[in-house]
């Protein structure tokens, strides 16, 4: 009797780069489920991927640059966001995503994000947010919610620091599509992904995601499977939502939709313009 053996194949093969498959991501992470989110968009639009540039940051999400065969770019901690201005700038034609956690866009990258999104550069930021520096130890960082565990706030007192909300971060700053799902929501996520790349504008779009490794076990919130499953269950739908109203309370309510989608000048054809008047 032939045995015949097949050979499995990643589903988003065309974009991704298998002989470094799997992840190096902890079991029950949602960073490889984003990553997944990502290249379905791109294919969903058919758009060349050779014209596309995939830039992250350091951190465990900024390991996905590494994974795409289209133009990819593993920047410094918290310059995502500054590199793929720089990107945009020298060539607008290209189609650039960023890729980055909650630490790197909303800590040391904060400055970098609240002025992108003022500009209102073309590009489209993807930030998975875990509540933790999970590579680094899972140290509390901006998003961690007020007296949550964490290796640097410990019991009984907890993170004695109130977080960013980066949906209404991104929104007051001027980013022109807001929008936030959890990881469990991966359909929907990708169709706002890829919304976010045909906005022609600064696109961001929040992940809620899973870290069971460092802040699932600092809090007791269960293995990867019960943290998706608890996602699903407090996940409220409100598309269109004032944004300041779209809250997130992890044990409770995590309000999830597209908040913004607004027509405004955007920054490279802003230059172009300029660049013409004055040679003209």
């Amino acid at each position: 009797m032939t045995t015949v053996q097949k050979t499995l194949s990643h589903p988003m093969a065309k974009y991704i780069r298998e002989d470094r498959l799997p992840w190096i991501y902890c079991p029950g992470c949602s960073v490889g489920i984003v990553t997944n989110m990502v290249a379905r968009a791109i294919d969903n639009l058919g758009i060349d991927f050779n014209k596309v540039v995939i830039i992250s940051g350091i951190g465990c999400t900024g390991r996905s640059s590494g994974y795409f065969k289209t133009g990819s770019f593993h920047t410094t901690h918290g310059r995502a966001i500054a590199f793929a201005e720089g990107v945009k700038i020298a060539n607008p034609d290209l189609e650039v995503i960023v890729i980055s956690g909650d630490g790197d866009i909303a800590a040391i990258g904060g400055n970098h994000l609240i002025h992108a999104c003022r500009r209102n550069i073309d590009m489209t930021v993807v930030c998975v947010n875990n509540f933790n520096y999970g590579m680094t130890g899972g140290q509390f960082g901006p998003t961690t919610e007020h007296e949550r565990y964490s290796q640097t706030s410990p019991p009984p007192i907890g993170n004695y620091e109130h977080p960013f909300n980066l949906v209404k971060l991104a929104a007051s700053s001027g980013a022109s599509f807001v929008a936030r799902w959890t990881a469990v929501q991966a359909r929907r996520a990708a169709r706002s992904i890829q919304k976010g790349i045909e906005k022609e504008g600064f696109s961001f779009i929040e992940i809620v995601g899973a870290c069971p490794t460092a802040f699932g076990r600092s809090n007791r919130l269960g293995d990867g499977v019960t943290m998706h499953k608890h996602l699903l269950e407090v996940a409220e739908i409100q598309n269109g939502l004032p944004p300041h109203e779209a809250e997130l309370d992890y044990d409770n309510r995590i309000v999830c939709g597209e908040f913004v989608n607004i027509e405004k000048p955007e920054y490279t054809a802003v230059i172009s313009r300029m660049r013409d008047r004055i040679e003209g």
